[in-house]
């Protein structure tokens, strides 16, 4: 997949995490600006190029800034990465790390982790209603593991956002992930209490983020994004 004006893009998922393992993926996520005068005619660019070998997603520039200002865990990591993780780190990219804050906003940080922690949890609950976790082949008891780790994440990580305004990527203990996962692949009800009591910490904490995200930095920086990219094209 060959795409240009690729502004900022860095490894994230496990390996960002610190939770990958041997034969773990490496996953990339970033941003391009599409070309300005695309933006005008009849069909419109794509906003989204995923690949595989290797596992690559890049969103267009708005349609990134419209997810972040959801407050979606996945594109949020972006601008939140440990500086050695970014392999594309363009001016309008360091601009975009340095707006990161403006678009978060309490209730959608709350709504979208703990949204997203609840389908990791729904998919172990299905699982349960397989066989056995014991009888379960090893593949399957993997996945679990990793639907068991990822729920976790995105609880300790949410609510980390949501309290204090400042988002780790890496976690603290890694191993501790992993039993975690191990503990859930062999009994998939051993994740409920874990999503229980987030959901309990999200209702009586007071956040430190605002009730609605700032757009104007976000509209300033996507508006110079377009200049630059109408510029190079006439220059």
């Amino acid at each position: 997949m060959s795409v240009t004006n690729v502004l900022l893009s860095g490894i994230v998922g496990s390996t960002a995490y610190g939770l990958a393992r041997a034969g773990s993926d490496v996953d990339r996520l970033g941003l391009f600006a599409a070309p300005t005068e695309d933006l005008h005619g009849l069909h419109r660019p794509a906003e989204s190029h995923v690949s595989t070998a290797p596992d690559r997603t890049l969103h267009e520039a708005a349609k990134w800034c419209r997810l972040a200002l959801g407050g979606n865990p996945t594109v949020m990591e972006l601008v939140w990465l440990p500086d050695a993780l970014y392999e594309v780190r363009t001016p309008l990219g360091e601009e975009l790390i340095g707006i990161r804050t403006s678009f978060l906003s309490a209730g959608r940080v709350r709504d979208a982790y703990l949204g997203y922690a609840t389908q990791q949890f729904r998919k172990l609950v299905s699982r349960s209603a397989g066989p056995l976790p014991s009888q379960a082949p090893p593949q399957s008891r993997r996945r679990t593991a990793k639907h068991a780790r990822h729920l976790r994440r995105l609880c300790e990580q949410g609510f980390e956002l949501y309290r204090t305004g400042e988002l780790t990527i890496r976690v603290d203990d890694p191993d501790a992930y992993h039993r975690f996962g191990e503990q859930v692949a062999a009994d998939p009800g051993a994740a409920e209490p874990l999503l229980r009591r987030f959901e309990t910490a999200f209702a009586e904490t007071r956040s430190a983020l605002p009730d609605a995200p700032d757009e104007a930095p976000a509209e300033a920086w996507l508006r110079r994004v377009r200049r630059t990219f109408y510029a190079a094209a006439h220059a």
